[in-house]
């Protein structure tokens, strides 16, 4: 890959993430660390408070330094929506957390939630075939339909505290080719408790509910998209149930190593910016 350290004029290159709230994000963290360590020095990092409606203006108005994007919640819809091209699965999802700089200026759009997604749930043990049920029908639990697809999981019971959350995810998972089954609140306890695979995607404290009251199928993964607090409560049970669990902040890595190798064209220091990542959370 090409080392773009810097632009012509000297020029330092920029990226940064965009969200609302923002303060909590640990992306510098990985970014910066993985700029040390590939020796990019005229790299820099930075949080952006972004609401969705302000994010086409926002990006707008940013000059030739910048480079690349991440965008979290809750802007990944009108990520998407100022890109003058997407990848294929950004496009399939709806959604995108990445944009990345074209050299005509223009932007393009891709989801790297979805393959980091897949690579620690395959690396978790998830196979095809798998039982999926989705707590939650937001722009995570978008990618978490692609992640199904793509692992060979032909079905996946998505669980919504509103009927009409669900309706908005079924374009998205019939142009993936996954066949989607709704399923009410009253309902997560059955429906988890059927599961190989649980992937939640709902904000803190909505899952907490369930503690004490699924009854975990052997041998199943347990993915919560969260990791501040971390465990989680449902989290913290699945481990004492014996399931293997995985965490946002292993989806954070996987993703952000996509996006720096977008943003650079440098491949990705991986264990430094787990490294730092750590340090971060132990900190």
């Amino acid at each position: 890959m090409r080392n773009t350290a810097g632009v012509p004029g000297g020029t330092t290159r920029r990226a940064a993430v965009l969200g609302k709230p923002i303060s909590h994000s640990l992306s510098p963290v990985i970014h910066t660390a993985g700029y040390a360590a590939a020796g990019l020095t005229g790299w820099s990092y930075t949080r952006i408070e972004c609401a969705a409606a302000e994010l086409p203006d926002l990006v707008a108005g940013l000059g030739p330094e910048w480079a690349g994007l991440s965008v979290t919640m809750p802007g990944k819809e009108a990520a998407l929506a100022v890109a003058a091209q997407a990848s294929p699965v950004a496009a399939a999802v709806g959604a995108a957390n990445t944009l990345v700089r074209r050299p005509d200026g223009s932007w393009y759009a891709d989801n790297t939630d979805v393959a980091g997604m897949v690579q620690v749930l395959a690396a978790a043990g998830v196979s095809a075939g798998a039982a999926v049920t989705v707590l939650g029908a937001g722009g995570t639990a978008r990618a978490a339909l692609a992640a199904a697809a793509q692992l060979g999981c032909p079905s996946v019971t998505v669980v919504a505290r509103r009927p009409e959350a669900t309706d908005e995810l079924r374009p998205v998972a019939d142009a993936l080719g996954v066949a989607l089954t709704p399923a009410g609140w009253a309902d997560a306890p059955r429906r988890v408790s059927a599961a190989d695979l649980v992937v939640s995607t709902v904000p803190k404290g909505v899952a907490d509910p369930l503690v004490g009251v699924v009854v975990w199928r052997p041998g199943a993964v347990f993915f919560d998209a969260l990791y501040d607090p971390w465990p989680t409560p449902l989290a913290a049970a699945a481990l004492t149930a014996g399931l293997r669990v995985v965490s946002g902040l292993d989806l954070l890595l996987a993703q952000a190593v996509g996006q720096f190798e977008q943003f650079t064209g440098v491949t990705a220091p991986v264990g430094a910016m787990a490294a730092a990542l750590t340090a971060a959370r132990a900190g």
